[in-house]
């Protein structure tokens, strides 16, 4: 199968046999892949990954290891996965203490797709535990469903926080990730307010119903912008080692500061502000794809406005470099 690696900071094409099946394991033939701020991290040493990236996807169960009747059940299903791999899917004997409590996604001997030991969706077929897959309806198209993944992220907050109990919540980023979070947020019924960087992506957020103020990447313009208040909730979606500095200064004493950035690196921060403001810091990772499903099935939302362009898988390299341009929004990969 066609396959894409990291190798020196960039994405490299290979030819690599089809993956070897586990019971209980499915192959998958990729439709679509998304390409996310993590995979460009990726390239620049997140997770010091060496493999396949991309967790990000909808695709077909195209075999199971293993088990005639999971195969009956499975084969040939519209399918998008979580991406993280536990103790008993990667048979370890006893299962580690935050699989039996039932935090997958904590476990200690993890694998995850395409960004921890573990091969993921840029490339033709991908293999998953069952217990990862969810079955995407009918309704759902392959545009829509390979938001999922990220659209799951964005529920989490719902799970973690209770967001009806703010009268406002700020969002601090107008990418990718903080575009899903906002419609989440909005369609709770809270007053939502996205802060960004950069116009034509706030201009997006206001035609799906939010609020936007533009913010230049200076220290006088963000001293401003804090000054001008503060927030019972708020929430770091920037992708910038810089965001969380201004996501302190944005929250209110005893607010709640949501933090869903990942990259490579540090950030500069004042521990000082936490103690001081007794600020409540909620770090949020993946969430629940059976909600995350139920929204786009309903047509609550629609994340189709995000998609910037689809290039064919064969283009990876290509894709992932045109993702890093400015006022690139979602890039989706197509086997």
């Amino acid at each position: 199968m066609l396959a894409f690696v990291v190798r020196n900071h960039e994405l490299r094409a290979v030819r690599k046999p089809l993956p070897k099946l586990r019971k209980g394991w499915a192959l998958v033939r990729v439709h679509l892949a998304g390409i996310c701020n993590t995979d460009v991290e990726i390239l620049r040493g997140y997770h010091n990954f060496r493999g396949t990236p991309g967790h990000e996807f909808v695709g077909e169960v195209m075999d199971v290891g293993g088990e005639r009747h999971a195969k009956k059940i499975w084969l040939g299903r519209r399918v998008a996965g979580e991406i993280n791999i536990g103790c008993a899917a990667l048979g370890f004997r006893p299962v580690c203490s935050f699989c039996r409590r039932g935090l997958r996604i904590h476990c200690s001997r993890r694998k995850v797709l395409g960004i921890v030991s573990h091969d993921g969706a840029f490339a033709e077929f991908l293999a998953l535990p069952l217990e990862n897959l969810y079955t995407i309806p009918e309704a759902v198209t392959d545009e829509v469903a390979v938001f999922v993944e990220p659209l799951a992220a964005a529920c989490e907050i719902l799970s973690q926080v209770r967001v009806s109990a703010f009268q406002k919540a700020v969002i601090l980023g107008d990418g990718k990730l903080a575009q899903l979070i906002a419609m989440v947020i909005a369609s709770t019924g809270v007053p939502t307010m996205m802060y960004g960087r950069h116009a034509e992506k706030l201009a997006l957020a206001r035609r799906n119903g939010i609020k936007t103020q533009l913010v230049h990447d200076n220290r006088k313009d963000l001293e401003k912008t804090a000054a001008h208040g503060s927030f019972p909730l708020v929430i770091e979606a920037t992708g910038s080692p810089h965001g969380l500095a201004l996501a302190l200064a944005l929250t209110e004493p005893r607010g709640t500061l949501v933090l869903k950035s990942t990259f490579h690196g540090t950030a500069p921060i004042e521990p000082w502000s936490v103690v001081v403001k007794e600020i409540t810091l909620v770090g949020s990772r993946c969430g629940p794809f059976a909600k995350a499903i139920s929204l786009l099935r309903a047509k609550l939302l629609d994340p189709r406005s995000l998609i910037t362009r689809t290039f064919p898988l064969s283009e990876a390299a290509r894709a992932i470099q045109f993702a890093q341009r400015a006022g690139i929004l979602k890039v989706l990969l197509k086997s």
